[in-house]
C-alpha cells in the first residue's frame, strides 16, 4: 500500500528580526530579518510535517505544535518528530519528500545541498529522497516579492514490510 500527502505552510517575513534567527530547513541562517510566528515559523519543516499528516489523517501543526510551543518548545524538529511518529504507528515508512519554496530572498540555491543533507536527516531518508526546488514566482505574489516565504511539500509512504 502506498500514500501520498501534501503540505503547505506560509509566513510573514519580520523585519528586523528582533532576535529571532531565520530558520529554513532546520538551517539557522545569519540574516536581518526572520519570518512571524509562535515557534521558529521554519515553513519548510512545518510543510513536510502537513504532508505527514496528511498521511496519517492525524494533525500536527495546531493541535500538538501549539501545546509545545507553550511549554517553551519552539524547534520545529519536533513538531516534525511528533508526525513521524505518528507515521510510524501507522506502520508506514517515509520514501520520498518533494519541497518547493517561493519566496525573494534568501536565495535558496546556495542552501540547496546543506538544506536537503539536513531535511534528509530529519526524516531518516538517504539524501537522494530528498527533493528540495524553489522559485520567485516572477514576482507575481507577496512571497516572490519578498514580504515572507511560502513552502509545499509533497510525502510518500509506503506500508513497512512486517
Amino acid at each position: 500500500m502506498f500514500k501520498v500527502g501534501i503540505g503547505q505552510d506560509s509566513h510573514r517575513i519580520q523585519e528586523p528580526a528582533a532576535g529571532k534567527a531565520l530558520v529554513l530547513g532546520g538551517l539557522t541562517l545569519k540574516e536581518a530579518y526572520a519570518l512571524e510566528g509562535n515557534s521558529d515559523s521554519d515553513v519548510v519543516l512545518h510543510a513536510i510535517t502537513n504532508a505527514i499528516s496528511g498521511i496519517t489523517g492525524k494533525p500536527v501543526l495546531g493541535p500538538v505544535a501549539d501545546k509545545l510551543c507553550k511549554a517553551g518548545v519552539t524547534d520545529s524538529a519536533a513538531y516534525l518528530q511528533r508526525a513521524l511518529e505518528d507515521l510510524d504507528d501507522t506502520g508506514y515508512r517515509l520514501t520520498h519528500v518533494s519541497v518547493t519554496l517561493e519566496c525573494q530572498r534568501p536565495k535558496i540555491m546556495p542552501l540547496h545541498a546543506a538544506m536537503t543533507v539536513k531535511v534528509a536527516e530529519l526524516l531518516g531518508l538517504a539524501i537522494e529522497d530528498v527533493g528540495i526546488t524553489a522559485t520567485s514566482g516572477e514576482g507575481l505574489t507577496d512571497f516572490g516579492k519578498g514580504l515572507g516565504i511560502q513552502a509545499f511539500a509533497c510525502a510518500s509512504a509506503m506500508r513497512a514490510e512486517s
